[in-house]
């Protein structure tokens, strides 16, 4: 067995030995040859290093200036009145510490108690009657149907007086 594998081994070798033999290389010498031509200092410089210069962007608080401006005409304002003004010794209800945009209203129910509002805001569904409070800015409930809610809010006008302003919440339909 020890004959074959030498016999083995040594076909192998010729195969190789034929494989090398008498090869053209002169494309790789002509490559090389020119690569060695080359002058020595012909690496270009690295480029220069420019430094992060920071900018703060200060135009944030301005109108977009995607939006058309908005025109306020002083003497078509509504003035405020010294009559109308929030009750200050009334005690908060809950729903009064949050915005009244973040509440929708979902739903009605009726009892022989009365017609009640279901609506979504404030971390749950919460139930509301005519004369509860709903917003921060004094929103009292003045009608309930059953497409909305009108809530009517008292808010300062600029000049030391207060305005009724009437907001309404629709029903929210689930699609």
């Amino acid at each position: 067995m020890k004959s074959s594998h030498v016999a083995l081994y040594g076909v192998i070798l010729l195969g190789l030995a034929g494989c090398g033999g008498g090869g053209d290389f002169s494309d790789l010498q002509a490559y090389m040859d020119e690569v060695r031509a080359r002058p020595k200092g012909s690496i270009e410089p690295l480029p220069k290093f420019q430094p992060y210069e920071a900018f703060t962007y200060n135009a944030s608080a301005l109108r977009s200036p995607f939006q058309p401006p908005v025109k306020i005409d002083l003497t078509s304002r509504p003035k405020g009145s010294k009559e109308i003004k929030p009750d200050e010794t009334r005690i908060k209800q809950f729903l009064e510490g949050f915005n009244i945009e973040t509440f929708e209203m979902v739903g009605t129910l009726s009892n022989t108690n009365g017609k009640y509002a279901l609506v979504n805001g404030a971390g749950g569904v919460h139930r509301v009657k005519v004369g509860d409070y709903l917003g921060r800015n004094n929103g009292r409930i003045v009608s309930i149907d059953e497409a909305r809610i009108e809530v009517v809010e008292i808010v300062p006008d600029g000049e030391g007086g207060w305005l009724e302003r009437p907001r309404s919440l629709s029903l929210k339909e689930r699609s």
